[in-house]
């Protein structure tokens, strides 16, 4: 890579930032009602620091920016998109992949962070408990910013065969640690258990777009790790 590669991609990483900053602090402060509060930047920069560690492939600051895209699709469908979208914040802030609490510490740091930032408690409340549904991806009937946030993390499943190709890459190198065998029977765990779901996306956008495509990838993926 040249140095002139290099200074681009430095570039179009912090342009990147910056719009993630400027949708943080949208958030953030329609999260307040309007209410004065902390300047939110240094809690978008705590938060970007997170999402840019070195042990990430793909729970990165391009996921994160992808997810609040799908948010942006499906924000009709929501409650309180605010909320939907501090949630997409927080939903991996705390990413270990030899871990298995991630979600709740992510939570738990929602829970610590928000109220010093200004949001209300109820706000707060529903933020974590967003969180913590991501262990699952599995709302209940009529959890409308539940069905928001859930669609949008699992839209990655429905993206082109090049990218969702590019995405189990980026999985499988986070898992590095895991022997090929052990990963391949783990994963085909997962894809099994996602394919018997009745319904991968819950919103009308998701079940109408995403889901044949999804089902497509899914089945792609499940028969190369059987070779």
């Amino acid at each position: 890579m040249t140095d002139s590669s290099r200074a681009d991609g430095a570039h179009e990483a912090g342009r990147a930032d910056d719009s993630l900053r400027d949708r943080w602090q949208e958030a953030l402060i329609g999260a307040r009602g309007g209410a004065p509060g902390p300047d939110p930047l240094p809690y978008a920069a705590n938060l970007l620091a997170r999402w840019a560690e070195p042990q990430r492939r793909y729970h990165t600051t391009a996921h994160l920016a992808a997810v609040l895209d799908h948010i942006d699709t499906l924000a009709r469908y929501a409650a309180d998109a605010d909320a939907v979208r501090l949630a997409a914040w927080f939903h991996d802030a705390v990413y270990r992949p030899d871990r298995s609490e991630n979600e709740e510490r992510s939570a738990a740091l929602a829970e610590r962070a928000l109220p010093e930032a200004g949001v209300p408690a109820g706000v707060t409340a529903e933020v974590a408990r967003l969180v913590r549904l991501t262990v699952t991806h599995d709302p209940a009937d009529g959890d409308a910013n539940g069905e928001v946030l859930c669609d949008a993390d699992l839209a990655i499943l429905a993206a082109t065969p090049r990218e969702y190709a590019a995405y189990a890459a980026q999985v499988r190198e986070e898992y590095g640690f895991v022997p090929d065998d052990a990963f391949r029977e783990g994963r085909a765990t997962v894809l099994r258990q996602l394919l018997g779901l009745p319904r991968l996306f819950r919103t009308p956008h998701g079940a109408d777009h995403w889901e044949p495509r999804a089902r497509q990838n899914l089945l792609t993926e499940l028969e190369l790790l059987s070779h």
